[in-house]
């Protein structure tokens, strides 16, 4: 087969986290399990409604605008989208067009077209048909109706479905360090399209659009299916056809839905009840100061801290666990040891004890009494399966680390002489293994080791414990 080179370019769909809707005082509220409760006159387009612009979505998009680096617009305006289809109450949906809020810009290496505003759509339901009925039927719930949405498109310029897939990962992280989306794919509040064509390299291909892929794993199986589907077509001589796709989850491919429309097709023209916004002129939309972005935390903790990238990413991710190491960080002061050593117990003990938590918060452990844990463990004070034993006591009832050592038995032995005896009686239990290790087996003496601690109830101090063992055999 030739090679065929991708190009993908994607549409994200992200509501925003606003008090009321986009263009009425209807409420925004995603949990909401109720249908057809946050509706009012306006989202449900009666005759003779007008809608008013929601001043804090559009605040949103310049922020997001200003974090990636786009030109926020002095002039914008709304237009009008025109379809039907039976979630669009008013028969076509009002978005931008001509003049978006942003334009270009740049997120994790690849370069941005625009990131406007516009309206959701309301949720649909199809179903089967009930007992003594024939035909499925669909049921329609206005809740999500005019829910300010921000759609941002990318440049095709992705070359591949694993740089999709970091780019959407990416895009969520900083919409949650913004504020202005919580983007759960899950719930439907971050929706990608990719729009993914293939041709032999200095050519152009047919542009195919996958629709609604709701999970970061779909966007990338969706992507790497269909270049696949496209590439074995065009070896075949077959034509590809512009159209849009779905995808399906359980048959791991896409499939055809219908022809993919123009902008022609949609006969934008500027909505009529709404302003011309001038934003340059609104001080609301200028001079406020964005939170350290992503990117910008990253370098932070590499420079500041030194602990692996995979923490980092860790930190970067959970609001939550970053602030904790940093209030951890500043209890231990500058020993970078000792920082590795705290940042390990979060991302692998610490968070364990999340994971199996009901409210998946940090507990009752503070982080005066963490730092103190990771203190003692890093003295010898207690072994690391003690640390990890009295790290759950705090995880539950919180305490004094030192207490809860002393009251459970975990304070580490060091003591020679006593450590000394017990490994004289671990020889001559396993006289066997002994001899391996003078014979020059070093794994042996691990063996050992591990039954030093057994034996003193994972008290013993395991570096005290070999440098005995090496010394009574050698």
């Amino acid at each position: 087969m030739s090679v065929y080179i991708p190009t993908i370019g994607l549409e994200v769909h992200a509501e925003l986290k606003t008090r009321t809707k986009m263009f009425c005082d209807s409420k925004n509220d995603p949990d909401e399990t109720r249908p057809n409760v946050n509706v009012c006159p306006v989202c449900m387009a009666h005759p003779g409604t007008l809608p008013v612009i929601n001043k804090e979505a559009v605040n949103h998009i310049v922020k997001v605008g200003k974090a990636v680096g786009g030109r926020i617009a002095d002039f914008t305006e709304f237009d009008r989208k025109n379809y039907f289809y039976p979630d669009i109450p008013k028969g076509y949906q009002i978005s931008q067009y001509e003049h978006p809020i942003v334009s270009g810009g740049l997120l994790n290496g690849v370069a941005l077209t625009r990131v406007h505003l516009e309206e959701d759509t309301a949720s649909s339901s199809h179903l089967p048909a009930l007992a003594g009925e024939t035909g499925d039927y669909s049921l329609v719930d206005f809740n999500r109706a005019g829910v300010p949405l921000m759609e941002l498109v990318t440049e095709p310029v992705i070359k591949s479905a694993k740089q999709a897939g970091d780019f959407a990962r990416e895009l969520q992280l900083l919409l949650r360090t913004l504020g202005v989306s919580e983007a759960n794919m899950e719930k439907g509040e971050m929706r990608v399209e990719a729009n993914v064509s293939v041709a032999p390299e200095g050519s152009r291909g047919t542009k195919v659009e996958i629709k609604n892929l709701n999970s970061f794993r779909a966007v990338e199986k969706a992507i790497e299916y269909e270049i696949k589907r496209q590439s074995e077509a065009i070896e075949k001589g077959e034509k590809i056809v512009q159209e849009t796709r779905g995808w399906d989850e359980n048959a791991g491919k896409t499939f055809s839905q219908r022809l993919k429309e123009t902008s022609q097709d949609y006969r934008y023209f500027p909505e009529p009840d709404l302003p011309k916004l001038w934003l340059s002129k609104i001080a609301d939309f200028q001079n406020f100061v964005l939170p350290e972005l992503p990117w910008q935390k990253r370098e932070r903790y590499a420079k500041a801290y030194g602990i692996k990238s995979e923490d980092i990413e860790t930190y970067v991710a959970d609001r939550m666990l970053g602030g904790f190491f940093e209030e951890v960080t500043a209890l231990l002061g500058s020993d970078k040891a000792l920082t590795a050593l705290a940042s390990n117990y979060i991302t692998s003990d610490l968070v364990g004890l999340i994971k199996i938590s009901d409210d998946k918060a940090l507990g009752a452990v503070s982080p005066d009494s963490f730092a103190e844990l990771i203190r003692m463990a890093r003295e010898g004070i207690i072994s690391s399966r003690g640390a990890k034993d009295i790290l759950a006591v705090l995880f539950e009832k919180g305490g004094d680390p030192k207490k809860i050592a002393e009251e459970k038995g975990l304070l580490q032995q060091s003591d020679e002489a006593v450590l000394k005896a017990i490994a004289r009686k671990i020889i001559s239990e396993n006289q066997k293994v002994a001899d391996e290790y003078k014979n020059g087996k070093e794994s042996a003496i691990q063996f050992l080791i591990g039954q030093g601690m057994k034996e003193t109830k994972g008290a013993g101090n395991p570096a005290v414990l070999k440098k005995i063992f090496i010394e009574l055999l050698t």
